[in-house]
């Protein structure tokens, strides 16, 4: 805050420093604040997607032995790169007739839920020297009827609505 001092001419200038500035700062801080906090509510807010439940209905299970392992993906692209953006793994305690309904939490959106039958526990599906799976395998409302591996259109499903089911048949070699 420049002051001009009547005793003083015109070009003379005197730069006080007092109280009055500092509360001049500290307005301006809390005038910043407010408009900052209410920015990084909205972001909070807007990015916040309630995750929903979304049941699995997988059928065709041989053993109880084992994990069975969801892959989910979100785009050709990271199926491609197998790349999940999330993985989810069960045990097979509530197996029944060879069938097991689990339950994942997913925001709603486009995925390709692929499904391992880890036999063995080992965290990955066994293949054997020509390289065909030994253990079962399976895609989201897809069976898999010729020997070409599905691309992502052929088992993507949509879960922006809550009621979704979803089927995975599983296939061994």
């Amino acid at each position: 805050m420049f002051l001009i001092d009547r005793d003083l001419p015109c070009k003379y200038l005197r730069f006080k420093t007092n109280v009055k500035f500092k509360f001049y700062q500290m307005k301006n801080t809390k005038a910043l604040a407010l408009p900052l906090f209410m920015a990084l509510l909205f972001i909070l807010f807007s990015s916040y997607v309630k995750a929903q439940e979304t049941q699995v209905k997988v059928t065709g299970i041989r053993s109880g032995k084992g994990k069975i392992i969801l892959n989910v993906f979100r785009n050709n692209e990271t199926y491609d790169n197998q790349q999940p953006c999330k993985v989810f793994t069960f045990d097979k305690k509530e197996l029944a007739n060879g069938s097991l309904v689990v339950t994942c939490r997913l925001e709603p959106g486009i995925y390709g839920i692929t499904l391992v039958d880890d036999e063995n526990g080992n965290g990955k599906i066994d293949k054997n020297f020509i390289g065909t799976p030994k253990e079962g395998f399976g895609f989201s409302n897809f069976f898999m009827e010729k020997m070409k591996k599905p691309v992502f259109d052929d088992f993507k499903v949509d879960l922006k609505s809550p009621n979704n089911n979803i089927v995975i048949r599983v296939k061994y070699m």
